[in-house]
């Protein structure tokens, strides 16, 4: 039979995992580094294989690693949810203030929130939006206790938790010109203006990685480019036939359903990313707390 795996060390493991560094997992925890260390080790001879790759910097999963977080974070989750049942319906007031980049304020916030305040008529909200980097700050700051990002992204005095899936996918409006309808392969981008976010964003980061990964090596900003600060902008100009845009599934389904927009065949590149929880070193209590369990255990539905 496979080893039955110890919660308290599964929790360890993923609290570390999150933050990337075992002392900053000993803070949260609070437990002495050594003892952090001591049950992660244990955890991977339970495992019977290594699930994190020790660095100069802190630490990072390898695959081992990367398909047990799945299950802890799983696990993190169903017990926040169990607490709610047992615990009943919790009454919250005050302001709930929050900060989101862009492309999750316009998409996804709405809907936590409409199902969140209709729980909670008490609670007032505050949504900061700005790029991901602004987000980063903020919640690092303590300007807000909460914050949600699409995108990669470290940074001091905050951890990021990951929420949900999501995939950057080309699209040019139903009549472009033929030039851009023309576009099936990567490289054939040089070819075409393309439409950026600004410096900053997590959008535009993500994207240079991913082209880059597929020998599009980053180019700056070409006499037909656009850098444009936000989706909306994006979209604006993909309806006008002004280049490729690489816009959120999230973002498009009415375009696409319409037939205003048309996906790229690009096959060789994929530019998948995650919309991530942007906590500090403690985790939120209070309304925010509160707001953080909801969003958890009534995640919305991928496109």
């Amino acid at each position: 039979m496979p080893p039955r795996l110890d919660p308290r060390r599964l929790e360890t493991f993923r609290v570390v995992a999150m933050t990337g560094q075992v002392s900053a997992a000993s803070r949260l925890l609070h437990l002495s580094q050594p003892a952090v260390t001591a049950q992660v080790r244990q955890l991977e001879r339970e495992c019977g294989r290594p699930l994190l790759v020790r660095t100069a910097r802190g630490v990072r999963l390898n695959e081992a690693g990367r398909v047990l977080l799945e299950y802890a974070q799983r696990h993190h989750r169903l017990l926040d949810e169990a607490a709610l049942a047992v615990a009943g319906e919790e009454t919250l007031r005050g302001e709930l203030a929050l900060a989101a980049s862009t492309t999750v304020a316009s998409y996804v916030v709405p809907d936590l929130l409409a199902s969140f305040v209709r729980e909670h008529r008490d609670v007032q909200v505050r949504l900061e939006v700005g790029n991901t980097e602004q987000v980063l700050a903020w919640v690092g700051e303590g300007r807000v206790p909460l914050g949600l990002v699409e995108g990669h992204a470290r940074a001091s005095r905050i951890r990021l938790e990951h929420y949900l899936d999501d995939e950057l996918v080309p699209v040019v409006a139903e009549r472009a010109p033929v030039e851009l309808l023309r576009v099936r392969s990567a490289e054939l981008l040089r070819t075409v203006p393309i439409l950026w976010r600004e410096p900053g964003s997590g959008t535009r980061a993500v994207l240079e990685r991913a082209l880059k990964r597929a020998g599009v090596r980053p180019r700056g900003l070409q006499a037909a480019d656009m850098q444009l600060g936000g989706t909306e902008a994006i979209k604006g100009a993909v309806a006008a036939g002004l280049g490729v845009g690489f816009l959120s599934r999230w973002s498009i389904q009415g375009e696409l359903a319409s037939g205003r927009f048309r996906l790229l065949p690009l096959p060789e590149l994929h530019v998948a990313r995650a919309f991530s929880w942007v906590l500090p070193v403690d985790a939120p209590s209070g309304v925010a707390g509160g707001f953080l369990r909801h969003a958890r255990a009534t995640p919305p539905i991928h496109p």
